[in-house]
């Protein structure tokens, strides 16, 4: 599985090339790093950022609060989820350059610029890069079964569009820090099986 990530990675690393969008250039990204998550996540991937470059902190004001950023790191640790390995390669790739995007200056995160990247590299190249995966519609696509795990103990629901968002694991951050991810609106704790 390891091989056919490398594989993949670089496949997409001489894709985004041919667009202008070269992830090789040391001075600009960093060195990215990428491998398989050592634990089955339900989430697809993640990048993460190591030794920040200090020419590129800045400051962040939240409210009252001021927070110090990076937007830069030189060094970038993708992990892949294994259960994505068994889909299809377009869906695996799609995974991949999600998270190389996260490896460009000032866009660990999912804000305007990750977005440009994203629209960019779908009118291009024809990816369907978004911030969130559908699970379910994915394994649809690569003809597999998908069991959705029932084993929840917290239902969230958002109070503008009635979303339910359900969790095994509850953290009270989740309601005043987070909201809903169609419509923005806020969160509240339901029910506790």
């Amino acid at each position: 599985m390891e091989e056919k990530l490398n594989i993949l990675y670089k496949e997409c690393v001489e894709e985004l090339k041919n667009i202008g969008i070269d992830v090789l250039n040391k001075e600009i990204v960093g060195n990215i790093e990428i491998h398989l998550s050592k634990r089955n996540n339900k989430r697809y991937g993640c990048c993460k950022q190591e030794e920040p470059d200090q020419k590129s902190k800045y400051i962040e004001k939240n409210g009252r609060r001021k927070i110090l950023r990076y937007a830069k790191f030189n060094k970038h640790v993708i992990e892949i989820s294994p259960w994505v390995m068994e889909l299809e390669d377009e869906i695996i790739k799609n995974t991949i350059v999600h998270e190389i995007i996260h490896c460009m200056p000032f866009c660990n995160n999912h804000g305007e610029l990750f977005k440009k990247y994203a629209q960019y590299i779908n009118t291009k190249l024809g990816y369907n890069i978004s911030r969130v995966g559908n699970k379910a519609e994915d394994y649809k696509r690569s003809n597999k079964t998908y069991e959705e795990d029932k084993n929840y103990k917290y239902k969230i629901k958002c109070q503008n569009c009635g979303q339910e968002i359900y969790r095994k694991r509850f953290n009270k951050k989740l309601l005043y820090k987070y909201r809903c991810g169609k419509c923005n609106g806020r969160l509240k704790l339901e029910e506790v099986y």
